[in-house]
C-alpha cells in the first residue's frame, strides 16, 4: 500500500489515504473527494487533475511523456514538478506521495 498525502490550495487542509498498486492518483483523489475534475475521465486530454507533486517524491515519479507535458502546457499555475494526476499509476515500490492541489482547481462536478 501508498500512503497518499493531500495538500489543499491553500495550504491549510491534509488528508491522508492509502491506495493499493495499479491505482492511478486521479481515482484516488476523486474517491477522497479532492476538487480534480478529470473532465476527460484519464484520457490525458484535458489538464483539470493537474497536480504539484512534492519534490521529494518527484524522482519516485517515472517521467512525463511529451502528450502529458503537452496537456500541462494548458494548465493553469504549473511548477517544476507539475504533473497530471490520470498518468500517475501507483507502483509497490512507492510508499509514500505528497500532492499539492494547484490553487486554481475547479471541480465543476462538485456543482
Amino acid at each position: 500500500m501508498t500512503r497518499i498525502t493531500f495538500i489543499s490550495a491553500n495550504g491549510t487542509d491534509v488528508q491522508e489515504v492509502e491506495a493499493a498498486p495499479g491505482d492511478t492518483l486521479l481515482d484516488i483523489a476523486q474517491a477522497a473527494g479532492q476538487p480534480l475534475e478529470g473532465t476527460c475521465e484519464g484520457q490525458m486530454a484535458c489538464s483539470t487533475c493537474h497536480v504539484i507533486i512534492d519534490p521529494a517524491d518527484f524522482p519516485k515519479l517515472p517521467r512525463a511523456s511529451e502528450e502529458e507535458e503537452d496537456m500541462l502546457d494548458l494548465a493553469a499555475a504549473t511548477t517544476r514538478t507539475s504533473r497530471l494526476a490520470c498518468q500517475i499509476v501507483l507502483s509497490e515500490a512507492m510508499e509514500s506521495l505528497t500532492v499539492r492541489i494547484p490553487p486554481e482547481s475547479r471541480n465543476m462536478q462538485g456543482l
